[in-house]
């Protein structure tokens, strides 16, 4: 048994990061305020696409290519877990998943309105019929990432019960392996996207986040 590092600081940050922040998405809106609303969406888009540029040039654990798997090499997956470096099949598929509706919840975010005080930034550039649109989404597609955590926690669970303890794995960033010939680590330092992730918060913050912060901070 060989113990490997197969998760990158960013990658286990993002990960518990996305959850704070799905987790403050929620409470503000629910709490109707909005200004913090704003604030973590910008937070986690910024987040989300830095995830998505590092799964391009980051650690070999964090390519968007490895995400890529075979209705059958999932089905196989699902009956056997196999012992894989990084995300298993199944578990693949429940990322991209969640990227989709992260990435449908920020981006109708934007074109959102109450059509009373508040408008998200794109909302003046598209249609009136977009931003009804828009908000049906929202607000739909918001439910369904709820039933996905639902899910994607059972999963977890399953896992700890099968001996996979996937949550130790995300915040230690190691895992114990019965691979041979796999090197101990398969990661790259994060610091260039903690760099990207830095550069998106600050074009973020004084373009569209400057009048929320204002209210929250000023």
């Amino acid at each position: 048994m060989t113990t490997i590092k197969v998760w990158d600081g960013f990658i286990r940050c993002f990960h518990w990061l996305l959850v704070i922040s799905i987790a403050v998405l929620y409470f503000s809106v629910e709490e109707g305020m909005i200004e913090l609303h704003f604030v973590a969406g910008f937070f986690t888009l910024a987040l989300i696409v830095t995830r998505i540029v590092w799964g391009i040039v980051g650690s070999r654990t964090a390519k968007l290519s490895g995400l890529i798997h075979s209705p059958k090499a999932v089905l196989q997956g699902l009956k056997k877990p196999i012992d894989t470096i990084g995300h298993s099949a199944p578990g693949s598929y429940m990322v991209i998943a969640f990227f989709t509706l992260i990435l449908t919840q920020l981006i109708t975010g934007l074109m959102s309105s109450d059509g009373i005080l508040t408008d998200g930034p794109l909302v003046e550039y598209v249609s009136s019929d977009t931003v009804d649109f828009a908000n049906w989404l929202h607000h739909l597609n918001f439910d369904i990432l709820l039933y996905a955590i639902g899910l994607h926690i059972a999963a977890i669970v399953v896992y700890k019960i099968k001996g996979k303890p996937l949550v130790k794995a995300m915040i230690t960033g190691e895992k114990a392996s019965k691979s041979n010939g796999v090197k101990s680590s398969v990661t790259k330092s994060p610091w260039l996207a903690w760099a990207i992730f830095a550069g998106l918060l600050l074009i973020l913050a004084f373009t569209w986040g400057q009048e929320p912060l204002q209210y929250l901070f000023g």
